[in-house]
Protein backbone atom coordinates (compact mmCIF):
# COMPACT_ATOMS: atom_id res chain seq x y z
CA UNK A 1 0.00 0.00 0.00
CA UNK A 2 1.51 3.30 -1.10
CA UNK A 3 1.52 6.15 1.45
CA UNK A 4 1.76 9.95 0.96
CA UNK A 5 5.39 9.87 2.08
CA UNK A 6 6.23 7.35 -0.60
CA UNK A 7 4.63 9.56 -3.23
CA UNK A 8 6.71 12.60 -2.18
CA UNK A 9 9.90 10.61 -2.16
CA UNK A 10 9.18 9.29 -5.62
CA UNK A 11 8.41 12.85 -6.93
CA UNK A 12 11.67 14.35 -5.58
CA UNK A 13 13.85 11.64 -6.86
CA UNK A 14 15.90 12.63 -10.03
CA UNK A 15 16.54 10.16 -12.79
CA UNK A 16 20.08 8.79 -12.90
CA UNK A 17 21.96 9.81 -16.16
CA UNK A 18 24.32 7.52 -17.94
CA UNK A 19 28.08 8.49 -17.80
CA UNK A 20 28.27 9.68 -21.45
CA UNK A 21 25.40 12.14 -21.02
CA UNK A 22 26.84 13.43 -17.77
CA UNK A 23 30.22 14.15 -19.51
CA UNK A 24 28.54 16.05 -22.36
CA UNK A 25 26.64 18.24 -19.91
CA UNK A 26 29.86 19.15 -18.08
CA UNK A 27 31.58 20.18 -21.33
CA UNK A 28 28.65 22.43 -22.26
CA UNK A 29 28.77 24.15 -18.88
CA UNK A 30 32.52 24.76 -19.25
CA UNK A 31 32.00 26.33 -22.69
CA UNK A 32 29.42 28.72 -21.28
CA UNK A 33 31.58 29.78 -18.32
CA UNK A 34 34.78 30.34 -20.30
CA UNK A 35 33.80 33.74 -21.85
CA UNK A 36 32.60 34.96 -18.50
CA UNK A 37 35.96 34.13 -16.99
CA UNK A 38 37.77 35.98 -19.79
CA UNK A 39 35.73 39.27 -19.47
CA UNK A 40 37.78 40.80 -16.61
CA UNK A 41 40.87 40.47 -18.73
CA UNK A 42 39.25 42.51 -21.59
CA UNK A 43 38.48 45.52 -19.34
CA UNK A 44 42.14 45.98 -18.56
CA UNK A 45 42.94 46.80 -22.23
CA UNK A 46 43.46 50.61 -23.03
CA UNK A 47 40.62 52.26 -25.06
CA UNK A 48 41.50 53.68 -28.51
CA UNK A 49 42.79 57.33 -28.37
CA UNK A 50 40.29 60.05 -29.52
CA UNK A 51 41.56 62.46 -32.20
CA UNK A 52 39.49 65.55 -32.98
CA UNK A 53 39.58 67.13 -36.43
CA UNK A 54 40.04 70.91 -36.28
CA UNK A 55 40.78 73.75 -38.66
CA UNK A 56 43.91 75.79 -38.01
CA UNK A 57 46.18 78.41 -39.57
CA UNK A 58 49.10 80.65 -38.70
CA UNK A 59 48.59 84.31 -37.68
CA UNK A 60 48.47 86.54 -40.74
CA UNK A 61 50.16 89.93 -41.03
CA UNK A 62 48.37 92.69 -42.89
CA UNK A 63 46.18 95.79 -42.56
CA UNK A 64 43.22 95.82 -40.21
CA UNK A 65 40.71 98.54 -39.46
CA UNK A 66 38.09 99.03 -36.76
CA UNK A 67 34.63 99.97 -37.98
CA UNK A 68 31.56 101.39 -36.26
CA UNK A 69 28.13 100.85 -37.78
CA UNK A 70 25.39 103.32 -36.84
CA UNK A 71 22.00 104.48 -38.09
CA UNK A 72 21.82 107.98 -39.55
CA UNK A 73 19.48 110.38 -41.35
CA UNK A 74 20.39 112.35 -44.46
CA UNK A 75 20.03 116.12 -44.00
CA UNK A 76 20.90 119.06 -46.30
CA UNK A 77 24.22 120.85 -46.08
CA UNK A 78 22.31 124.13 -45.58
CA UNK A 79 18.62 124.93 -45.27
CA UNK A 80 16.56 128.12 -45.12
CA UNK A 81 12.87 128.25 -44.22
CA UNK A 82 12.15 131.75 -45.56
CA UNK A 83 9.41 133.61 -43.67
CA UNK A 84 8.31 137.20 -44.51
CA UNK A 85 8.60 139.92 -41.86
CA UNK A 86 5.30 141.50 -42.84
CA UNK A 87 1.78 140.20 -43.37
CA UNK A 88 0.61 140.87 -46.92
CA UNK A 89 -0.95 139.07 -49.91
CA UNK A 90 1.46 137.39 -52.34
CA UNK A 91 1.64 139.42 -55.54
CA UNK A 92 3.76 137.01 -57.56
CA UNK A 93 5.95 133.90 -57.28
CA UNK A 94 9.00 133.66 -59.53
CA UNK A 95 9.94 130.01 -58.74
CA UNK A 96 8.26 126.63 -58.44
CA UNK A 97 9.09 123.69 -56.18
CA UNK A 98 12.22 121.95 -57.46
CA UNK A 99 13.68 125.10 -59.04
CA UNK A 100 17.39 125.72 -58.58
CA UNK A 101 18.10 129.18 -57.17
CA UNK A 102 21.16 131.27 -56.34
CA UNK A 103 21.94 133.38 -53.32
CA UNK A 104 20.14 136.75 -53.55
CA UNK A 105 17.73 135.66 -56.29
CA UNK A 106 14.19 137.15 -56.10
CA UNK A 107 11.71 134.37 -55.25
CA UNK A 108 8.44 136.25 -54.63
CA UNK A 109 6.95 139.70 -54.04
CA UNK A 110 4.18 140.79 -51.66
CA UNK A 111 1.70 143.64 -52.06
CA UNK A 112 3.50 146.84 -50.97
CA UNK A 113 1.62 149.90 -52.33
CA UNK A 114 0.89 151.29 -48.88
CA UNK A 115 4.45 150.70 -47.78
CA UNK A 116 5.84 152.41 -50.88
CA UNK A 117 3.64 155.46 -50.18
CA UNK A 118 4.85 155.64 -46.57
CA UNK A 119 8.45 155.37 -47.77
CA UNK A 120 7.88 158.25 -50.19
CA UNK A 121 6.40 160.41 -47.42
CA UNK A 122 9.35 159.74 -45.14
CA UNK A 123 11.75 160.50 -47.93
CA UNK A 124 10.18 163.97 -48.28
CA UNK A 125 10.54 164.56 -44.53
CA UNK A 126 14.16 163.57 -44.74
CA UNK A 127 14.86 166.00 -47.55
CA UNK A 128 13.18 168.80 -45.57
CA UNK A 129 15.34 167.94 -42.58
CA UNK A 130 18.40 168.10 -44.78
CA UNK A 131 17.43 171.61 -45.90
CA UNK A 132 16.83 172.73 -42.31
CA UNK A 133 20.17 171.34 -41.29
CA UNK A 134 21.90 173.18 -44.11
CA UNK A 135 20.16 176.43 -43.13
CA UNK A 136 21.07 176.04 -39.49
CA UNK A 137 24.69 175.19 -40.10
CA UNK A 138 25.40 177.51 -43.00
CA UNK A 139 23.22 180.56 -42.28
CA UNK A 140 21.49 180.89 -38.93
CA UNK A 141 24.29 179.88 -36.60
CA UNK A 142 26.98 181.90 -38.42
CA UNK A 143 24.70 184.96 -38.53
CA UNK A 144 23.97 184.78 -34.79
CA UNK A 145 27.65 184.50 -34.06
CA UNK A 146 28.51 187.36 -36.37
CA UNK A 147 25.85 189.62 -34.80
CA UNK A 148 27.14 188.85 -31.31
CA UNK A 149 30.65 189.67 -32.40
CA UNK A 150 29.48 193.03 -33.87
CA UNK A 151 27.64 193.86 -30.67
CA UNK A 152 30.80 193.26 -28.70
CA UNK A 153 32.82 195.44 -31.04
CA UNK A 154 30.29 198.25 -30.84
CA UNK A 155 30.14 198.06 -27.04
CA UNK A 156 33.94 198.11 -26.89
CA UNK A 157 34.11 201.19 -29.05
CA UNK A 158 31.52 202.99 -26.91
CA UNK A 159 33.41 201.98 -23.77
CA UNK A 160 36.68 203.34 -25.14
CA UNK A 161 34.97 206.62 -26.09
CA UNK A 162 33.58 207.10 -22.58
CA UNK A 163 36.92 206.29 -21.05
CA UNK A 164 38.48 209.09 -23.09
CA UNK A 165 35.74 211.54 -22.14
CA UNK A 166 36.11 210.84 -18.45
CA UNK A 167 39.86 211.17 -18.64
CA UNK A 168 39.71 214.59 -20.39
CA UNK A 169 36.99 215.91 -18.08
CA UNK A 170 38.98 214.93 -15.03
CA UNK A 171 41.83 217.05 -16.34
CA UNK A 172 39.53 220.00 -17.12
CA UNK A 173 37.83 219.70 -13.74
CA UNK A 174 41.21 219.80 -12.07
CA UNK A 175 42.05 222.99 -13.93
CA UNK A 176 38.65 224.50 -12.94
CA UNK A 177 37.54 224.75 -16.53
CA UNK A 178 34.30 222.71 -16.04
CA UNK A 179 31.92 222.20 -13.21
CA UNK A 180 31.80 218.91 -11.26
CA UNK A 181 28.41 218.10 -12.77
CA UNK A 182 29.95 217.49 -16.17
CA UNK A 183 32.50 215.07 -14.72
CA UNK A 184 29.80 213.15 -12.92
CA UNK A 185 27.79 212.84 -16.13
CA UNK A 186 30.81 211.51 -18.01
CA UNK A 187 31.54 208.92 -15.29
CA UNK A 188 27.89 207.71 -15.34
CA UNK A 189 28.04 207.28 -19.10
CA UNK A 190 31.30 205.28 -18.66
CA UNK A 191 29.60 202.90 -16.21
CA UNK A 192 26.76 202.30 -18.67
CA UNK A 193 29.22 201.67 -21.51
CA UNK A 194 31.16 199.19 -19.38
CA UNK A 195 27.95 197.31 -18.50
CA UNK A 196 26.91 197.16 -22.16
CA UNK A 197 30.32 195.83 -23.14
CA UNK A 198 30.26 193.14 -20.45
CA UNK A 199 26.78 192.03 -21.54
CA UNK A 200 27.80 191.81 -25.21
CA UNK A 201 30.98 189.89 -24.40
CA UNK A 202 29.08 187.32 -22.32
CA UNK A 203 26.47 186.94 -25.04
CA UNK A 204 29.19 186.27 -27.61
CA UNK A 205 30.80 183.69 -25.36
CA UNK A 206 27.43 182.01 -24.85
CA UNK A 207 26.74 181.99 -28.58
CA UNK A 208 30.12 180.46 -29.32
CA UNK A 209 30.13 177.81 -26.56
CA UNK A 210 26.45 176.93 -26.01
CA UNK A 211 23.95 178.29 -28.48
CA UNK A 212 25.95 177.40 -31.58
CA UNK A 213 26.60 173.82 -30.40
CA UNK A 214 22.98 173.36 -29.29
CA UNK A 215 21.65 174.69 -32.57
CA UNK A 216 23.93 172.35 -34.54
CA UNK A 217 22.89 169.35 -32.42
CA UNK A 218 19.23 170.21 -32.77
CA UNK A 219 19.51 170.44 -36.54
CA UNK A 220 21.55 167.21 -36.66
CA UNK A 221 19.00 165.42 -34.47
CA UNK A 222 16.10 166.39 -36.69
CA UNK A 223 18.04 165.24 -39.74
CA UNK A 224 18.96 161.90 -38.12
CA UNK A 225 15.37 161.28 -37.03
CA UNK A 226 14.08 161.94 -40.52
CA UNK A 227 16.74 159.68 -42.01
CA UNK A 228 15.83 156.86 -39.61
CA UNK A 229 12.14 157.09 -40.49
CA UNK A 230 12.97 157.04 -44.18
CA UNK A 231 15.20 153.97 -43.81
CA UNK A 232 12.54 152.21 -41.74
CA UNK A 233 9.95 152.82 -44.42
CA UNK A 234 12.37 151.64 -47.10
CA UNK A 235 13.06 148.51 -45.09
CA UNK A 236 9.34 147.77 -44.92
CA UNK A 237 9.21 148.00 -48.69
CA UNK A 238 12.22 145.67 -49.00
CA UNK A 239 10.49 143.13 -46.75
CA UNK A 240 7.89 142.72 -49.46
CA UNK A 241 10.55 141.18 -51.71
CA UNK A 242 11.55 137.62 -50.79
CA UNK A 243 15.13 136.72 -51.77
CA UNK A 244 17.02 133.42 -51.35
CA UNK A 245 19.75 133.59 -48.68
CA UNK A 246 21.62 130.54 -50.06
CA UNK A 247 22.29 128.56 -53.22
CA UNK A 248 20.07 125.53 -53.45
CA UNK A 249 16.78 124.01 -54.54
CA UNK A 250 13.25 125.11 -53.64
CA UNK A 251 11.80 122.16 -51.73
CA UNK A 252 8.58 123.71 -50.45
CA UNK A 253 6.16 126.52 -51.43
CA UNK A 254 3.21 126.66 -49.10
CA UNK A 255 0.99 129.29 -50.81
CA UNK A 256 -0.25 130.41 -54.21
CA UNK A 257 -0.25 133.94 -55.63
CA UNK A 258 -3.06 136.00 -54.09
CA UNK A 259 -3.03 134.21 -50.75
CA UNK A 260 -1.95 136.15 -47.68
CA UNK A 261 1.47 135.40 -46.24
CA UNK A 262 1.65 135.74 -42.47
CA UNK A 263 4.65 137.36 -40.82
CA UNK A 264 6.91 134.70 -39.30
CA UNK A 265 5.27 131.76 -41.12
CA UNK A 266 7.52 129.91 -43.64
CA UNK A 267 6.62 130.84 -47.21
CA UNK A 268 9.36 128.99 -49.11
CA UNK A 269 12.04 126.45 -48.15
CA UNK A 270 15.39 126.31 -49.92
CA UNK A 271 17.92 123.50 -49.33
CA UNK A 272 21.49 123.13 -50.46
CA UNK A 273 21.62 119.45 -51.48
CA UNK A 274 24.90 119.58 -53.43
CA UNK A 275 26.30 117.77 -50.39
CA UNK A 276 24.34 115.94 -47.71
CA UNK A 277 25.06 115.28 -44.07
CA UNK A 278 24.41 111.89 -42.52
CA UNK A 279 23.76 112.79 -38.88
CA UNK A 280 24.24 110.00 -36.33
CA UNK A 281 24.46 109.75 -32.53
CA UNK A 282 27.35 107.67 -31.17
CA UNK A 283 28.34 106.66 -27.66
CA UNK A 284 30.90 108.90 -26.02
CA UNK A 285 33.42 106.07 -25.46
CA UNK A 286 33.35 105.18 -29.16
CA UNK A 287 33.48 108.79 -30.35
CA UNK A 288 36.71 109.26 -28.38
CA UNK A 289 38.52 107.21 -31.05
CA UNK A 290 37.14 109.25 -33.96
CA UNK A 291 38.67 112.27 -35.67
CA UNK A 292 37.72 114.69 -38.42
CA UNK A 293 38.37 113.28 -41.88
CA UNK A 294 37.81 109.62 -40.95
CA UNK A 295 36.57 107.60 -43.91
CA UNK A 296 33.05 106.14 -43.90
CA UNK A 297 30.66 104.26 -46.14
CA UNK A 298 26.93 104.88 -46.23
CA UNK A 299 24.43 102.33 -47.44
CA UNK A 300 21.29 103.93 -48.84
CA UNK A 301 18.07 101.97 -49.43
CA UNK A 302 17.62 101.41 -53.16
CA UNK A 303 21.27 102.15 -53.99
CA UNK A 304 23.35 99.05 -54.75
CA UNK A 305 26.84 100.32 -54.02
CA UNK A 306 27.78 102.05 -50.74
CA UNK A 307 28.41 105.79 -50.91
CA UNK A 308 31.70 107.19 -49.62
CA UNK A 309 31.67 109.85 -46.91
CA UNK A 310 33.94 111.60 -44.43
CA UNK A 311 33.51 112.74 -40.84
CA UNK A 312 33.02 116.52 -41.02
CA UNK A 313 31.91 117.30 -37.47
CA UNK A 314 32.17 115.71 -34.04
CA UNK A 315 30.05 117.57 -31.51
CA UNK A 316 32.15 119.02 -28.66
CA UNK A 317 29.35 118.34 -26.16
CA UNK A 318 27.06 115.42 -25.33
CA UNK A 319 23.40 115.53 -26.23
CA UNK A 320 21.66 116.17 -22.88
CA UNK A 321 18.77 113.87 -23.71
CA UNK A 322 20.60 110.77 -24.96
CA UNK A 323 24.12 111.47 -23.56
CA UNK A 324 25.54 110.64 -26.98
CA UNK A 325 27.80 112.55 -29.36
CA UNK A 326 26.34 113.85 -32.64
CA UNK A 327 28.56 113.07 -35.63
CA UNK A 328 28.16 114.42 -39.17
CA UNK A 329 29.27 112.54 -42.27
CA UNK A 330 29.58 114.66 -45.41
CA UNK A 331 28.44 113.02 -48.67
CA UNK A 332 28.85 114.43 -52.17
CA UNK A 333 25.45 114.70 -53.91
CA UNK A 334 26.08 116.80 -57.00
CA UNK A 335 24.18 114.23 -59.07
CA UNK A 336 21.14 114.70 -56.77
CA UNK A 337 20.75 110.93 -56.47
CA UNK A 338 20.21 110.99 -52.68
CA UNK A 339 17.16 112.45 -50.97
CA UNK A 340 16.96 114.45 -47.78
CA UNK A 341 15.35 112.56 -44.89
CA UNK A 342 16.42 109.08 -46.03
CA UNK A 343 17.37 106.73 -43.15
CA UNK A 344 20.75 105.12 -43.89
CA UNK A 345 23.28 102.76 -42.34
CA UNK A 346 26.76 104.26 -41.95
CA UNK A 347 30.00 102.39 -41.32
CA UNK A 348 32.83 104.58 -40.02
CA UNK A 349 36.50 103.55 -40.06
CA UNK A 350 37.84 104.81 -36.73
CA UNK A 351 41.23 103.10 -36.45
CA UNK A 352 43.61 101.48 -38.91
CA UNK A 353 46.81 99.45 -38.38
CA UNK A 354 48.85 98.91 -41.54
CA UNK A 355 50.89 95.88 -40.39
CA UNK A 356 49.05 93.91 -37.73
CA UNK A 357 49.16 90.27 -36.73
CA UNK A 358 45.60 89.03 -36.96
CA UNK A 359 43.60 85.84 -36.60
CA UNK A 360 39.98 84.98 -37.40
CA UNK A 361 37.55 86.13 -34.74
CA UNK A 362 36.25 82.55 -34.49
CA UNK A 363 39.59 81.49 -32.97
CA UNK A 364 39.27 83.85 -29.97
CA UNK A 365 37.81 82.36 -26.76
CA UNK A 366 36.51 84.80 -24.14
CA UNK A 367 36.05 83.61 -20.56
CA UNK A 368 33.43 84.86 -18.14
CA UNK A 369 36.04 87.03 -16.40
CA UNK A 370 36.89 88.70 -19.70
CA UNK A 371 40.22 86.98 -20.25
CA UNK A 372 40.96 86.00 -23.85
CA UNK A 373 42.66 82.83 -25.02
CA UNK A 374 43.22 80.77 -28.15
CA UNK A 375 43.88 77.07 -28.75
CA UNK A 376 47.06 76.21 -30.64
CA UNK A 377 48.28 72.92 -32.06
CA UNK A 378 51.47 71.92 -30.24
CA UNK A 379 54.39 69.83 -31.45
CA UNK A 380 52.75 66.84 -29.73
CA UNK A 381 49.71 67.16 -32.04
CA UNK A 382 47.60 68.21 -29.07
CA UNK A 383 45.54 71.34 -28.43
CA UNK A 384 46.97 73.75 -25.88
CA UNK A 385 45.45 76.94 -24.47
CA UNK A 386 47.34 80.25 -24.77
CA UNK A 387 46.45 83.59 -23.22
CA UNK A 388 46.57 86.50 -25.68
CA UNK A 389 46.08 90.25 -25.73
CA UNK A 390 44.02 91.76 -28.51
CA UNK A 391 43.87 95.12 -30.25
CA UNK A 392 41.20 96.22 -32.68
CA UNK A 393 38.58 93.98 -34.26
CA UNK A 394 37.22 94.17 -37.77
CA UNK A 395 34.31 91.82 -38.26
CA UNK A 396 35.94 88.50 -39.17
CA UNK A 397 39.46 89.38 -37.96
CA UNK A 398 41.02 90.30 -34.61
CA UNK A 399 44.38 91.96 -34.04
CA UNK A 400 46.71 90.08 -31.69
CA UNK A 401 49.15 92.32 -29.83
CA UNK A 402 50.73 89.71 -27.56
CA UNK A 403 50.77 86.05 -26.60
CA UNK A 404 51.28 84.51 -30.07
CA UNK A 405 54.21 84.07 -32.42
CA UNK A 406 53.98 83.88 -36.23
CA UNK A 407 54.87 80.18 -36.12
CA UNK A 408 51.97 79.20 -33.85
CA UNK A 409 49.23 77.12 -35.46
CA UNK A 410 46.01 78.63 -34.17
CA UNK A 411 42.85 76.50 -34.14
CA UNK A 412 40.23 78.53 -35.97
CA UNK A 413 37.45 75.93 -36.09
CA UNK A 414 36.46 73.16 -33.70
CA UNK A 415 38.21 74.65 -30.65
CA UNK A 416 35.00 75.21 -28.69
CA UNK A 417 34.76 72.70 -25.84
CA UNK A 418 38.23 71.22 -26.39
CA UNK A 419 40.18 70.32 -23.29
CA UNK A 420 43.82 71.25 -23.00
CA UNK A 421 45.90 68.32 -24.23
CA UNK A 422 43.27 66.82 -26.53
CA UNK A 423 44.82 65.14 -29.54
CA UNK A 424 43.86 66.90 -32.75
CA UNK A 425 44.47 66.71 -36.43
CA UNK A 426 44.12 69.57 -38.91
CA UNK A 427 41.58 68.93 -41.62
CA UNK A 428 38.82 70.62 -43.57
CA UNK A 429 35.59 71.44 -41.82
CA UNK A 430 33.63 69.60 -44.51
CA UNK A 431 34.93 66.26 -43.27
CA UNK A 432 33.19 66.65 -39.94
CA UNK A 433 30.01 67.92 -41.58
CA UNK A 434 29.84 64.81 -43.75
CA UNK A 435 30.65 62.45 -40.89
CA UNK A 436 27.92 63.71 -38.59
CA UNK A 437 24.94 62.83 -40.83
CA UNK A 438 26.51 59.45 -41.53
CA UNK A 439 26.92 58.69 -37.84
CA UNK A 440 23.34 59.72 -37.23
CA UNK A 441 22.13 57.43 -39.99
CA UNK A 442 24.07 54.49 -38.62
CA UNK A 443 22.62 55.11 -35.18
CA UNK A 444 19.14 55.20 -36.68
CA UNK A 445 19.76 51.92 -38.46
CA UNK A 446 20.77 50.29 -35.20
CA UNK A 447 17.61 51.51 -33.55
Amino acid sequence: MTTDLDRKTTANRQPVLPPAALKARCLLAAAIMLPMLLLPGCKKEAPPETIVTVQAEHPEQGPIAEHITVDAILTPLAQAAIAPKITAPVRKFYVQRGAKVKEGELLATLENSDLAAAALDNKGSYEAAQAAFATATKAQVPEDTQKAELDVAQAKANLDLNLGIVKSRKQLFAEGAIPGRDLDTAQAALVQAQAAYDTAAKHLESVRSVSREAALKSAQGQLTSAEGKMKGASAQVSYSEIHSPINGVVTDRSLFAGETAAAGAPLLTVMDTSSLLAKAHIGQSVAQHMKLGDEAQVRVPGVVDPVTAKVSLISPALDPGSTTVEVWLKIDNKAAALKVGTPVKATITVNTVAQAWKIPASALLVAQDGSKTVMVVGSDSAAHKKAVTVGIADGDDVQITGGLSPTDTVITGGAYGLDDGTKVKVGPAEADDEAKPKAGKDAGDKD
